[in-house]
């Protein structure tokens, strides 16, 4: 399965403007024929304009348009970043997923808000983990804080997943803890993670981190970008997970009923 990561520097608040760096993006990424193309959180407009329900699509038609006909065009699996996606006065920070058809696959509601920068006072948590099969591989996603909380992939990997797609919009200053994490949640679920990041500048002049990575099951880094907007290409092979897992089963080893049980004092 080859993957494409689209690492944008996104506009703050410019969603035309955006939409045309997708378009650019895209068509040069489908020059290697990927399988699928990964997207960053938020690319419409930014992490993040406010008022943000301002920017947000109603019930997300306008970008799940656009990414339905980009599917269909290019015959390619999008994982789509995320949307400020309005459902009356709500806004959900939004992942679609289209196959190569241009079918809607799968719908994700970001469930971890970021509480430091206000994100869960501008945005409504999902309430559910979604998992999407591409080209016949499970996948799941996870958008940046998800990828916090262990017990939040460790769920998806129960469910089978084999890959983990994550959009972000994750800052220059916390850089070390991107490449930890995410690395991290590679080699204790024995999954590829594959992980898009935006570039260049957010709100208040934040210079956002860039270095989206696609990480095997082992921990070792396939591809990684710099600062700079630019498309990143990795291949999964799944014989690396199936030889990695005969080699050491580390799921297997888990025991369940004591994870459930207070410690002792």
């Amino acid at each position: 399965m080859k993957v494409a990561v689209l690492q944008m520097a996104v506009a703050l608040g410019e969603p035309q403007k955006n939409i045309a760096s997708l378009y650019r993006m895209a068509e040069a990424a489908m020059e290697d024929r990927p399988d699928i193309l990964l997207l960053p959180e938020l690319w419409p407009v930014g992490f993040y304009p406010q008022p943000i329900l301002d920017y947000a699509d109603a019930d997300g038609r306008q970008m799940r348009d656009i990414l339905s006909k980009l599917a269909a065009s290019y015959q390619v699996n999008i994982v789509g970043g995320t949307v400020a996606n309005a459902i009356g006065k709500q806004v959900f920070n939004t992942c679609y997923v289209f196959d190569r058809t241009g079918q809607l696959a799968a719908t994700y509601h970001k469930t971890h808000l970021f509480t430091p920068s206000g994100e869960a006072d501008d945005f409504e948590p999902g309430n559910s983990l979604v998992t999407v099969t591409l080209d016949g591989v499970k996948c799941g996603i996870a958008v940046c804080y998800d990828i916090r909380f262990p017990e939040f992939t460790r769920q998806l990997v129960l469910a089978d997943i084999s890959v983990l797609f994550l959009p972000a919009a994750w800052p220059q200053a916390r850089l070390f803890h991107w490449q930890t994490l995410i690395r991290a949640r590679a080699i204790e679920n024995q999954i590829f993670v594959v992980a898009c990041n935006e570039a260049g500048l957010g709100p208040h002049d934040t210079m956002l981190a860039g270095h989206s990575a696609i990480i095997d099951p082992w921990g070792e880094i396939l591809a990684e970008a710099g600062e700079e907007e630019c498309i990143l290409q990795g291949n999964l092979r799944p014989a690396i997970r199936t030889q990695i897992k005969e080699t050491m089963d580390v799921l297997a080893d888990r025991r369940e009923t004591l994870y459930q049980s207070k410690p002792k004092k």
